[in-house]
């Protein structure tokens, strides 16, 4: 796991040059305010909007979500708290007065990257 990236993904990189190259700036690997350890992907401040780009085994995706057949038992626990972080992460940032969106990494980055300019463009002009 530890070979895993944790950040600049190819997913990632792509939304982040697409919405650098529309004029957005932003601020990578945020920390989640009153939760140690964890952090945002991509983070729009200003605007109070968190994007994360999630792995689709790491992160339970209901279309491509794999479960390793050696140790069963136990990668079930650990992808299940994964999402379970992912969902009080989500809470946290919302009840914080943030906007989180939430992609997965076989997402196209074109669609991602207009749906988070869409919402930043939203929340900034009010």
């Amino acid at each position: 796991m530890s070979r895993q990236a944790r950040r600049d993904t190819r997913p990632e990189l792509a939304v982040r040059r697409l919405l650098y190259a529309a004029g957005h700036r932003y601020r990578l690997q945020r920390k989640v305010p009153g939760m140690p350890r964890r952090t945002i992907d991509i983070a729009f401040p200003g605007a109070r909007v968190a994007v994360f780009l999630d792995g689709c085994f790491w992160h339970g995706c209901p279309e491509h979500a794999t479960s390793p057949r050696a140790n069963g038992a136990w990668w079930r626990a650990k992808l299940d708290t994964n999402v379970a972080r992912d969902r009080e992460t989500t809470a946290r940032l919302t009840d914080e007065g943030w906007r989180v969106l939430r992609f997965w990494e076989h997402e196209s980055p074109e669609v991602v990257a207009g749906e988070v300019a869409r919402v930043v463009g939203e929340r900034r002009a009010g």
